[in-house]
């Protein structure tokens, strides 16, 4: 993990950016769940207020019922166009209300056990490498069944930590398998995990480029990215944490935060 930024030098203003759509296929309405007495976006929220190193934290939605509970909640919330096509794309609108900022943090609003500690190590590692545009987040793969499901994101990368493609299919593949490949730290097998920092420049620029051949057959947009030449800088997390997509994901984070509150009042 790559040190934080110096104190020395006064670091980029970056803020966190939660795109946050009414609308879910697999769990509708999932960002106003609230089964645990808040929200699943105020969780989410909360988790990313605690990161160090941003200077704001605002959530971008196309529905002002969200963002009457994020006024409720006491969140800024940032009413965007209902027809931009993805996080990014709402991201890059918000910036349009942030102009004093530098760095851009586009962390899904599913994402309510995110370690704000990777908020801070995706800023950094944007931050502390000037050729990347972009930086996001990677942790090793110790089980097939996530290497094989194309649900779960794979991402390579060269020995600069640059990503060099990003896929649903199992990346590297091995053309003799040895079970022992998923054991131990050093896995060559890592899932890409949804967590993003832009420079501003090149988000803005991101926007207007047209969706890539590779996107268009994966579904993954950091595709166009590196379609479009662009560089991403990928840092590497100990272990994955757990996004919201089904409505079993939500009853277990239901289930973890119930047992959690438990065991501080017995404590």
């Amino acid at each position: 993990m790559p040190p934080l930024i110096s104190t020395k030098a006064s670091p980029p203003r970056s803020c966190v950016v939660i795109p946050a759509r009414f609308a879910s296929t697999r769990l509708p309405g999932k960002m106003l769940l609230r089964e645990t007495g808040q929200t699943l976006l105020q969780h989410t929220y909360d988790q990313a207020s605690q990161a160090k190193l941003p200077g704001e934290v605002c959530v971008a939605t196309d529905h002002e019922e969200i963002a009457r509970e994020v006024r409720k909640f006491g969140g800024r919330a940032l009413l965007t166009d209902p027809g931009l096509r993805s996080g990014t794309d709402r991201v890059a609108a918000a910036a349009q209300f942030l102009p004093d900022m530098e760095i851009f943090v586009n962390v899904q609003g599913d994402e309510p056990e995110i370690p704000p500690e990777a908020i801070d190590l995706v800023i950094a590692t944007l931050a502390s490498d000037p050729r990347a545009d972009m930086a996001t987040v990677a942790a090793p793969i110790h089980r097939r069944e996530v290497l094989e499901d194309p649900a779960c994101v794979k991402v390579v990368c060269d020995q600069q930590g640059r990503a060099l493609y990003f896929s649903r299919s199992p990346i590297p593949f091995v053309r003799e398998w040895r079970e022992e490949l998923l054991r131990g730290e050093s896995s060559p097998f890592q899932l890409h995990l949804g967590l993003y920092a832009y420079r501003r420049r090149f988000l803005e620029d991101f926007a207007a480029l047209p969706p890539s051949p590779l996107e268009e057959l994966e579904k993954l947009e950091q595709l166009r990215v590196l379609h479009a030449g662009h560089a991403i800088q990928v840092a590497t997390l100990p272990e994955a944490h757990v996004g919201i997509d089904t409505p079993e994901d939500y009853q277990a984070f239901v289930a973890r935060h119930r047992a959690s509150q438990s065991s501080r009042k017995s404590a």
